[in-house]
């Protein structure tokens, strides 16, 4: 009787351990990668350092910019005061150099959001380390990008919610970019080759030229 009891008692345990284990290994997380990225301090110096390498960039272009609305001010203004040829000369010379700016406006953002993807890629690589561990270590079976448009979580529990931890984790974990060598400054006017499509959205800068 004893022997029966004993069996059963130690059934039922095995069983609740087993139900517990299974609990613990199919939990699930949500974290909002794209938020986690920009909050860490390598995204956020990422950001203070793309903006101060294109920074030259920026000011050259809003420089020319201004030039160009004075000569079309200029324009305007002299509509009954210039001679036909002094207007069609100075039209011409305006539709030049505004072909040149949107030319050299549309290379420079091109480049500065192929570095900006660049160093986002090596962000998420590192990231997507941490939230390995981090899963493994505390028996999550499933974590789930809610900054992603393709995962359409319409609600997700805060106790769920790891980005913060994550954000902890990376900054103890990855000092190996907090403190990267300085990026040299960009060659104004140079034109560069077109950028890999974003995996995930950029840290919090402006590109070049814009307000």
């Amino acid at each position: 009787m004893k022997s029966t009891v004993f069996i059963c008692l130690a059934a039922a345990f095995a069983g609740s351990l087993h139900a517990q284990m299974s609990a613990q290994l199919s939990k699930t997380g949500v974290i909002n990668f794209q938020g986690a990225i920009v909050a860490t301090k390598d995204g956020q110096k990422a950001a203070n350092d793309l903006d101060a390498k294109f920074a030259p960039r920026r000011k050259e272009l809003e420089q020319r910019q201004n030039e160009l609305n004075g000569l079309q001010d200029q324009l305007a203004k002299g509509q009954n005061t210039l001679s036909e040829t002094a207007k069609g000369d100075l039209y011409k010379n305006i539709e030049a150099k505004k072909k040149v700016l949107q030319r050299d406006f549309e290379d420079t953002k091109e480049e500065w959001e192929q570095e900006q993807q660049k160093l986002i890629q090596q962000i998420a690589q590192k990231m997507s380390a941490v939230i390995d561990r981090y899963a493994k270590d505390h028996g999550f079976a499933l974590v789930v990008d809610v900054s992603n448009p393709q995962s359409p979580i319409l609600y997700a529990s805060p106790t769920i919610e790891i980005t913060k931890d994550i954000i902890e984790l990376y900054d103890q974990s990855a000092p190996a970019m907090t403190n990267p060598a300085p990026a040299k400054p960009a060659t104004p006017g140079a034109a560069a080759p077109k950028p890999a499509t974003p995996a995930a959205k950029p840290p919090a800068t402006k590109p070049p030229g814009s307000n």
